[in-house]
């Protein structure tokens, strides 16, 4: 039956991924309480497992005293020195008492200490793999839903989705297999806890990594990103090489880049803008697809006003200020747009800074 016992630590090592180490010392620990358990012992016992012998043997542990108080824990030196004559006072002797019966009744009793050990170093296991996958995607399998989480099969364990980061324009059905945003992994008495996103903008950014490889590769990087899930993104690039087209990089030959993204985002539009460390080009660039004639910068309060032309002014803010708003996000600064009449009128902009006046006084110089 050792053997057995020994060739089950090592396939539990193998399959399930458990430090054999660990194993042992939970099987020595659950042996001492099936000894103490099953003959009523009070004497401090000490367990040996022997691998390469295949043997197991529980061992008394007393200490050498002059006068006995108490036999569960101590033995006389006149005593300990008929088993070895150098015993001294203080000195911890070992005596065997394995019982005759023991595997059988260790084997029951233990079953139960063991499989527990086991459980938690599985959990252990599985936190380590998915605490390392953090602000990662990964693709999973809706399994089940309550009334605060979708479930999502990764694998070796399970994702806890919120419907506060789920999509508002899609569905979740049973079975379907989606990518997800790994944002955090909790360690719990049930075990590890992982949460997953949809709408997280660590998602977005994922994806284009995935999917270009310019990013993937360092040439093109993502300098920041905005998003509104399921509606609509802005993400700003920059590439060091002058000879790179970050923008196009990431859209792709006829859009097949980021159509991909926008297919496994169930829609969501993707503005793709080129950063600048120039904040009056960076933010007009921000306001995509809005055309700027003039950003006008407060460095201390961090804050522009953009004139955009009249025509385009509704364009800039966007449906419900929304363009505005990840333009805002995308950039860091506050953003407040003002149409060319309205700055004309409150004297930002003199006339002939216009943008058709600019074009006029083009056109006389050519």
């Amino acid at each position: 039956m050792n053997s057995d016992l020994f060739e089950a630590l090592q396939y539990l090592e193998k399959e399930k991924g458990i430090d054999k180490d660990v194993l042992i010392d939970a099987l020595e620990a659950a042996l001492i309480s099936a000894y103490k358990k099953n003959f009523k012992s009070k004497t401090n016992v000490r367990v040996d497992l022997n691998e390469e012998k295949g043997t197991m043997h529980v061992y008394a542990r007393k200490t050498v005293v002059d006068e006995v108080t108490d036999s569960h824990q101590q033995v006389t030196l006149e005593e300990a020195k008929n088993i070895d004559p150098n015993y001294e006072i203080g000195d911890i002797i070992e005596i065997e008492v394995t019982p005759k019966n023991f595997g059988r009744i260790a084997a029951q009793a233990a079953k139960q200490v063991v499989t527990q050990r086991v459980r938690e170093a599985e959990r252990g296991v599985i936190y380590n793999e998915y605490i390392d996958r953090v602000e990662d995607v990964m693709t999973g399998i809706i399994q089940r839903r309550d009334n605060r989480f979708i479930y999502v099969n990764l694998g070796k364990a399970e994702g806890r989705l919120p419907f506060s980061e789920t999509m508002p324009n899609e569905s979740y059905e049973f079975h379907d297999r989606i990518k997800v945003f790994l944002t955090r992994v909790e360690k719990t008495s049930k075990g590890p806890q992982i949460f997953v996103s949809r709408t997280h903008p660590g998602l977005l950014k994922r994806l284009f990594e995935m999917e270009v490889p310019e990013i993937y590769e360092g040439t093109v990087e993502i300098k920041s990103v905005a998003r509104e899930a399921g509606d609509r993104s802005k993400i700003a690039v920059y590439a060091e090489n002058p000879d790179v087209d970050p923008v196009g990089s990431c859209v792709g030959q006829r859009g097949q880049r980021v159509q991909a993204i926008v297919n496994e985002l169930n829609g969501e539009k993707i503005d793709i803008v080129e950063w600048s460390e120039d904040p009056v080009e960076f933010i007009s660039n921000a306001l995509s697809p809005s055309k700027v004639i003039d950003v006008l910068v407060n460095e201390e309060e961090k804050s522009t006003t953009v004139i955009v032309p009249d025509y385009q002014l509704s364009l800039a803010i966007g449906k419900r200020g929304q363009n505005a708003r990840l333009a805002a996000k995308l950039t860091g600064w506050k953003i407040d747009i003002k149409s060319e009449t309205e700055a004309k009128e409150e004297g930002i902009l003199a006339s002939e800074t216009t943008e058709d006046d600019t074009y006029s006084d083009l056109d006389e110089t050519i």
